[in-house]
């Protein structure tokens, strides 16, 4: 389909009206989904990913992300947000099934963990013997040499979302915007004002004592996506451009290449032998580099991400600012993914101009004060180098989705997305029914302010709401031969290696591997040879 050029001239409402209803219906998400596995006692659950589930590393829905004990649930790509749903609550099912099957361990509902082990005990992800198994499996200890073990043990959803006609010029556009209104979604759907005492144990953190071992700051919204989350002093020095796939691409490049002299001093292995990490660049690999959005591209086997996206262009955008919401038992409302919709097309049709260095780090500091004060009464952010309230420019983004809304309702039928924006300008304001109060709410009412016994309570309800759902023998059976088919092709590629760890690595690694026109190099590791799902 040929891409809609729009003139930065067009008023918002002429280029809604642009759009047809074949590509309002061509609209695509899909989700992952991230939860810790506890104990009843609301510890981390530290026994191996169960083997019921398949293999982490060739599942198609079922896999880890940092840790062993981190769950990472995904769907396929659909094109409407109930089937997206039903999808994920069928992957939900099964595992919960298994879980039983093993013991009393349960899905953590909240993005912040439960109580933590000393740093070192925190098991990360093992994917067999494989090279991409193995390198998975570095990469994980690499971050943990470089941001703690504890930091990623956080659990978020991330939102995957395209449209038809869209090129890397637009999605690059629609980038830029989401970054400057990154607020909006953070506060309407943040749920992470407290945290588990044991997850800040000897840091330095500006968290108030909130009841029995647990701290939180009370205007807080997501303290996963500020300071004591997926942050990085280190990632801080980069000022990554969203103005064009060339200028992102050159940005990560350096990143993934440059040796930064914090890692060259953990070194690529320890005296034993073992390794610590992939590189002692900034970043290991793509998928380090911490942000709200990333641009995205299927990639091919063996392929880097960042040549995909060099080579073929953006394909889809990642939302990954989304906590998970405890008081739903996916982690997420169908209302919330209809206004990330109209939120999206918003971004896209509205004027993109270039960011700057200077817009770029007032972002970052827009970003912090909502993480950790978003419901304080008058908050002011900054918008194009002057102060402006957070509830008013809420408020004015709110308006403006409003014939985006329409259009997708008439589109799609129904009227959940206008639903879902009256839903959004109430809590906007009534604060105290935002998520992040919420929980603070229920916890102090309910459980004499402890987040721990909050989300425990909560993890309990979601898996006994879960298990009492119908669930066809026929749809165990299709779970149980999608892990019994992972299992069998994570051994086909473990038989198939015939090259070395060591020069896998540093294949994998080449700079040349990140640009375009990817050749192979002289009777060499072939890209087929690496064998490579995303690590």
């Amino acid at each position: 389909m040929a891409t809609t050029t729009l003139h930065a001239s067009t008023p918002l409402t002429e280029r809604v009206g642009a759009l047809t209803t074949e590509r309002l219906r061509g609209i695509r998400r899909g989700l992952e989904k991230e939860s810790l596995r506890a104990t009843p006692d609301a510890g981390l659950a530290l026994t191996p990913h169960p083997a019921a589930l398949g293999s982490a590393l060739t599942h198609e829905h079922i896999t880890t992300d940092f840790s062993e004990s981190q769950l990472e649930l995904i769907t396929g790509v659909h094109a409407d947000v109930d089937s997206c749903l039903a999808e994920l609550r069928e992957v939900h099912q099964y595992v919960y099934q298994v879980l039983r099957e093993q013991g009393d361990e349960m899905m953590w509902v909240s993005s912040m963990p439960c109580g933590l082990p000393t740093d070192e005990t925190i098991p990360i992800g093992r994917y067999g013997s494989s090279n991409v198994g193995r390198a998975k499996s570095v990469y994980r200890m690499g971050l943990g040499h470089r941001y703690g073990r504890r930091m990623q043990t956080i659990s978020g959803i991330h939102y995957n979302w395209s449209m038809p006609g869209i090129d890397s010029e637009a999605y690059f556009g629609l980038i830029r915007n989401f970054r400057r209104h990154a607020f909006l979604p953070l506060v309407l759907f943040g749920a992470s004002p407290a945290v588990c005492a044991s997850f800040v144990q000897g840091r330095e953190h500006a968290l108030q004592p909130f009841g029995e071992h647990s701290m939180y700051l009370p205007h807080a919204t997501s303290l996963r996506m500020g300071r004591l989350g997926y942050q990085s002093d280190a990632q801080s020095t980069l000022a990554v451009s969203y103005n064009s796939l060339e200028g992102y691409g050159a940005s990560l490049q350096e990143a993934l290449t440059k040796p930064y002299p914090a890692y060259e001093q953990v070194g690529i292995r320890n005296p034993g032998g073992d390794y610590n990490q992939l590189a002692t660049s900034l970043l290991q690999i793509e998928n380090e580099f911490y942000g709200t959005i990333r641009p995205k591209r299927v990639i091919r086997p063996g392929e880097r991400p960042l040549h995909a996206l060099r080579e073929r262009g953006v394909e889809y955008i990642e939302v990954r600012l989304m906590d998970l919401d405890p008081f739903e038992p996916l982690g997420i409302a169908a209302s919330t993914m209809r206004f990330l919709d109209v939120f999206l097309l918003h971004c896209l049709l509205s004027d993109s101009p270039p960011d700057t260095p200077e817009e770029i780090a007032a972002l970052a500091r827009n970003q912090h004060r909502v993480a950790a004060r978003g419901r304080e009464p008058g908050l002011v952010l900054e918008q194009d180098g002057r102060e402006r309230v957070l509830t008013d420019w809420a408020l004015q983004l709110v308006d403006e989705c409003t014939p985006i809304a329409q259009a997708m309702d008439a589109a799609l039928g129904g009227d959940g997305h206008m639903a879902a924006l009256r839903a959004a300008r109430a809590a906007l304001q009534a604060p105290e029914t935002l998520p992040s109060a919420r929980v603070l709410e229920h916890a102090t009412r309910e459980h004499g302010s402890s987040f721990t016994r909050f989300a425990l309570q909560h993890s309990l309800q979601t898996r006994a709401q879960l298990l009492a759902l119908p669930f066809p023998a026929a749809l165990r059976e299709r779970f149980v031969a999608a892990s019994t088919a992972s299992i069998e092709a994570q051994k086909r590629i473990e038989a198939s290696d015939t090259m070395p760890f060591d020069i896998y690595r540093e294949e994998y690694l080449r700079p040349e591997r990140l640009g375009l026109g990817l050749k192979r190099r002289g009777s060499g590791a072939a890209p087929q040879v690496l064998q490579a799902a995303a690590l």
